[in-house]
């Protein structure tokens, strides 16, 4: 059964996403950490009483709760912005929505990196967007590029702005008109196709509602990366991204199996949906990655996948992390991983303990029984025992044989079940990792995470080899309260992905601590390049990372992307200033 009529999704980001989102950090507004460290709102499971995870960072980071900051003040005043009269007119005559209101301009000008977060809260942008469009449709997409190449307009296009890698971060350009192109408002569902398990949505769509309009048909996308509830489906094809659930559902890359795209030059689609071809270059993969910089992403065919029968979660206990790590190894080698198998270290199992009010994994009298089991009759050191959080997912005949084949392998290496209760709440803790972040912020603790993937043979070597670099660049720096951890995302046939978590307290001026944050990361960055890393595994390159872009792909890759942008985008309309370094004050490439 095939339905062609187009079906309009009421976002959740609404134009004046200010009234749904914080303005100066991540999510809801109603969602947050108050200033005795109690999780407010009920859409995540982790209300109720954390004062054991509030006395354990206070320890940990010798802090004294009372110097907790402030609330952000809005800002009152905003930059002129830079008009081009003839655009703007332009726009109003094709009735194409805009505006050049301060505060929305502000709400498009960023990602979620600590620099922007840094400059939200004071009101420190250099540059921010001249004006806001809102285009409904594939068409108006067509004639804003045509208007701004025309008008001589740099186009920025956004979703969630979830971005860390500065991405969707204004770029310097001093001397032309910038306009953000707010995609959120394109998010219909164009068709379906249930004989051939497809649908053509518009890319502005949000993650959450796409989930929401296709399991009424019963079906999913399967694709749930960490900012699944604000990120949009331009977003994760414009960044290569990931999520979660990969090992079943694949790659962003995989999942998509046509794309729309509006360049300077015209529009590049493949004119066919097809599950395979064999007619040279894939263009499409010229897409997956572009960050923005050759054209604006407007429509994608995805493949979709029936809901699932059942969902089970679990959890494991590991003795430490390198025995983890080697479990999944050979779970991988196997071709036997559940639909999402996260390994988190020490650090990383202890914050997840105490983030749980509900005491699931050790509660009441338990407790200490717990402790005991762990450390004295399995031999587990409590210093350095690790945890994986499991999900399976299928029918129940096949679920039931995976698992039995998965814990056969999980049992060679010692690991101890710690309960399906675990594994569900230790799944859903991610999409609260960045909440955490921001009122780490209000403590003066400056926090972020960042990733890489690696070969099996290097990951423990490079693991090892990026926490002790970060720790001596803390050390050299005379930082003495900090944290650093990591942990392990996605894994593959011949390697996986690592992310690593570092966490200090300033003990001065916020941008000061900040400069100290962006050194470190980039000496870890350094490291993680020399012990065999990649760039990145899924945030992609943005500005960021765009330093080391170079010398990763060759100068006969950086001579191929330039001869792409030079193709699509002469006049450098898409002047996202992404992925290649470059002068941000100059025009063209």
């Amino acid at each position: 059964m095939s339905h062609r009529e187009p079906t309009k999704i009421t976002s959740v980001l609404p134009k004046r996403r200010q009234d749904v989102i914080r303005w100066d950090g991540w999510g809801y507004k109603d969602s947050r950490f108050d200033e005795t460290v109690m999780f407010l709102g009920d859409r995540y499971p982790l209300n109720g009483n954390l004062d054991n995870f509030r006395d354990w960072v206070a320890a940990m980071f010798g802090i004294d709760l009372s110097e907790i900051s402030k609330q952000s003040v809005l800002p009152e005043m905003f930059p002129e912005p830079m008009r081009n009269e003839e655009f703007l007119n332009a726009l109003a005559e094709v009735k194409i929505d805009f505006t050049e209101d301060g505060m929305e301009r502000v709400m498009r000008c960023h990602g979620q990196t600590l620099q922007d977060i840094q400059n939200l809260r004071q009101h420190n942008f250099k540059r921010i967007p001249d004006v806001v469009v809102w285009p409904e449709c594939h068409d108006h997409v067509v004639k804003i590029v045509h208007l701004a190449d025309k008008h001589n307009i740099a186009l920025i296009p956004v979703g969630g702005n979830t971005s860390v890698s500065l991405s969707s971060t204004t770029p310097e350009i001093f001397d032309r008109t910038i306009a953000v192109l707010d995609m959120t408002q394109m998010n219909r569902m164009l068709w379906i196709s249930e004989e051939n398990s497809t649908a053509c949505f518009e890319v502005g769509i949000v993650g959450q509602d796409i989930e929401r309009v296709l399991s009424k048909r019963g079906f999913t996308l399967g694709h749930e990366p960490d900012s699944h509830e604000f990120s949009t489906l331009g977003g994760w094809i414009a960044t290569r991204a990931s999520g979660m659930k990969k090992n079943r559902y694949g790659n962003i890359e995989d999942i998509v199996k046509r794309i729309k795209m509006v360049t300077a030059k015209g529009v590049l689609e493949k004119q066919f949906t097809a599950p395979r071809c064999s007619i040279g270059p894939d263009f499409d993969h010229v897409v997956f990655g572009s960050e923005g910089t050759l054209g604006i992403v407007t429509e994608a065919v995805v493949q979709l996948r029936c809901i699932p029968d059942i969902r089970r979660y679990e959890s494991l206990v590991f003795p430490d992390f390198e025995t983890g790590v080697r479990c999944l190894r050979e779970v991988a080698e196997k071709r036997l991983q559940p639909v999402s198998i996260r390994l988190i270290d020490n650090i990383q199992f202890k914050c997840s303990v105490l983030l749980d009010p509900a005491g699931v994994w050790f509660s009441g009298l338990k407790e200490q029984l717990k402790k005991f089991y762990l450390s004295f009759i399995c031999g587990f050191d409590m210093d350095k025992i690790v945890a994986a959080t499991v999900l399976f997912e299928g029918d129940a005949e096949s679920v039931s044989m995976h698992e039995k084949q998965f814990y056969a392998i999980t049992k060679k290496y010692g690991a101890i079940k710690g309960g399906e209760k675990n594994g569900k709440k230790g799944y859903q803790l991610t999409f609260v990792a960045c909440y955490v972040r921001d009122i780490a912020w209000d403590m003066n603790i400056v926090g972020e995470s960042f990733e890489t993937a690696v070969s099996w043979d290097k990951c423990i070597p490079l693991y090892n080899s990026v926490l002790a670099r970060m720790e001596k660049e803390l050390i050299k720096r005379g930082i003495k309260h900090y944290a650093m951890s990591g942990r392990v995302t996605q894994s593959y046939d011949t390697g996986c992905s690592v992310y690593f978590y570092l966490l200090f307290r300033h003990m001065d001026d916020p941008e000061n601590s900040l400069k100290m944050f962006m050194e470190i990361e980039e000496a870890a960055r350094d490291e993680i390049l020399a012990c065999g890393g990649s760039l990145s595994h899924h945030h992609g390159v943005g500005k960021l990372r765009s330093k080391w872009y170079p010398a990763v792909v060759s100068h006969v890759g950086v001579g191929l992307y330039r001869a792409l942008k030079n193709e699509l985008d002469p006049n450098n309309i898409f002047a996202a200033g992404n992925i290649l370094p470059e002068n941000p004050k100059v025009s063209k490439l």
